[in-house]
């Protein structure tokens, strides 16, 4: 912010050093007997609640009327004017506590306003001296930033503008820091991200894209509770880093003299679960994997993975379109949403198509034409030695075919040789049934098929560890995992959901770092 401070000081003291000056502040707050950082503050009225007590605000006329306001959603009202046409009477509105931190500040000799933020929204105090009393010296320690409350009426200025008449003022906070320039202060990427706090408290809109994420991760957790999911904590660190293909974080357990890893994934224990009886389970929870940044991957994601008995493929379809459709409903907005430059239309129901015809309509080559999908390669500048021809299909896919799907769309049946942990088409081996959703060429959610037969999930995690470098995930069989299916796993639907990717995608951010509290960084580097 780069308006004043909300005060002048008037007593001599060297506040070329605005810091100086709140600590200056400080002490005289502190000298007045208050506590500069405050305390509890009780029956408090959040600032968006008052904003949804607006129709409260009543004018009562000399002769007892009480008359609605006029609609200020028009810019055309001029409310001073519409007072006098309404003759002599006063204003009246519901007593308000609140309390936030300070935006702005307008000292008018003995009036000041402030505009003041909580986490549901801003708002502007009238602190008037005839109002306040000996409040009014307290105003006057004020600055941007600091964290202040005010009780009075709620009503409106002669602008219109919803505004809380103080009465009695409180500190909670005094900022001892300077909040940086509003237009050219927090805005390096860097910065923002590694100062989060300070990104929140002075940055327009970043509340609410957190506050965003919120309704998102709640909403979804109540479509599964809906429909009697069961929400369960797995371990975090595994002996066997398993799920999936990537590189873990490692670390040594002391005690027992034993390396360990940080998951990469929740599907081997979840579906554990599934093995003791529990039908319907699901985890919200971080993964990691030790793997590059950029602005759709951080080392410290943010899954959800469900799993359904007696359900496939096709059941995870219908259950990821209720999730996202659901969440949208949650934040609201509509179904047509912006992304960057682009619109992007989450009506439902999303458009579903293969893998194959997919990749037949991106490159003009028949997927099931091996020397045509080689040669294409070849000019694509990709390795083809050594490799499985449905590795190659599936490398020209993620180069060609991937950045086209505007979506939503599920892609659906993939080469089973790229699906270690999926059931076949009965009619079709060669064919896994799996689906992944992409939107904006981007992919949010992997689902399968589960694959429950213990002796083929042995044979095709035997294949997979050949060759595989020894800091692979893939590297080591997860042995118990092939016991716990001998015990019989039921036939299930299984899906994963990128929570941070989906949070882009309906927040309008084009960079995972920015819908993620604290994501990795760099070493700050020594001033």
């Amino acid at each position: 912010m780069n308006q004043t401070a909300a005060s002048t000081p008037d007593n001599g003291d060297d506040f070329t050093d605005p810091r100086v000056a709140r600590r200056s502040k400080l002490q005289k707050l502190t000298d007045m007997g208050i506590d500069p950082f405050g305390g509890r503050f009780d029956d408090r009225t959040w600032i968006g609640d008052c904003h949804a007590m607006s129709d409260q605000v009543k004018f009562r006329t000399a002769e007892g009327e009480t008359i609605d306001l006029p609609d200020f959603g028009d810019d055309s009202v001029d409310y001073r004017q519409w007072k006098t046409d309404h003759g002599p009477g006063e204003e009246i509105g519901p007593t308000v506590r609140v309390a936030g931190r300070i935006q702005f500040a307008r000292p008018t000799g003995k009036l000041i306003f402030l505009n003041i933020k909580d986490w549901t929204g801003s708002l502007q105090i009238f602190i008037g001296k005839k109002q306040v009393g000996d409040d009014f010296e307290l105003a006057k320690l004020f600055d941007l930033g600091d964290l202040v409350g005010a009780e009075g009426r709620l009503g409106r200025t002669n602008t219109g503008e919803l505004t809380v008449f103080a009465e009695k003022l409180f500190f909670h906070t005094k900022m001892l820091e300077v909040p940086p320039e509003k237009h050219a202060g927090l805005t390096d990427p860097d910065l923002k991200q590694r100062m989060r706090y300070a990104d929140m408290a002075f940055n327009d809109g970043v509340m609410e894209t957190f506050m965003a994420r919120t309704k998102i991760i709640q909403s979804i957790r109540r479509t599964l509770d809906d429909q009697q999911f069961c929400e369960v904590e797995g371990p975090t660190l595994h002996a066997v880093a398993g799920g999936a293909a990537a590189r873990p974080f490692t670390t040594h357990h002391n005690a027992l003299d034993m390396p360990l890893y940080m998951r990469i994934a929740l599907e081997l224990h979840l579906k554990r679960l599934m093995v003791g009886g529990m039908e319907r389970v699901y985890e919200l929870g971080r993964v990691y994997r030790n793997e590059g940044i950029s602005p759709r991957h951080n080392p410290e994601f943010t899954m959800l993975e469900a799993y359904q008995a007696y359900g496939d493929y096709r059941t995870m379809m219908d259950l990821t379109e209720r999730l996202i459709v659901d969440a949208i409903d949650a934040i609201g907005g509509g179904y047509v949403r912006p992304f960057g430059d682009v619109e992007i239309d989450f009506t439902p129901p999303f458009q579903r198509a293969t893998y194959a015809e997919l990749f037949a309509k991106a490159t003009n080559v028949d997927p099931a034409d091996e020397s045509a999908v080689i040669e294409l390669a070849k000019k694509l500048g990709l390795e083809t030695e050594g490799k499985h021809p449905d590795v190659v299909r599936n490398e020209i896919f993620e180069e060609k075919v991937e950045d086209t799907l505007q979506g939503p769309i599920f892609v659906i049946d993939y080469p089973a040789s790229i699906c270690p942990l999926t059931k076949r088409k009965a009619d079709q081996p060669e064919i896994a049934e799996r689906f992944e959703l992409f939107i904006n060429g981007m992919e949010l959610a992997n689902a399968y098929t589960e694959l429950n037969d213990p002796d083929l999930q042995q044979a095709l995690f035997e294949t997979q560890l050949q060759g595989q470098d020894d800091e692979d995930s893939m590297a080591k069989m997860d042995h118990d995992f092939i016991r716990a299916l001998r015990y019989a796993m039921p036939p299930a639907g299984g899906l994963g959901v990128g929570i941070d990717r989906l949070v882009m995608l309906l927040t309008n951010k084009r960079s995972i770092r920015d819908v993620i509290l604290f994501p990795v960084l760099r070493p700050e580097k020594d001033s």
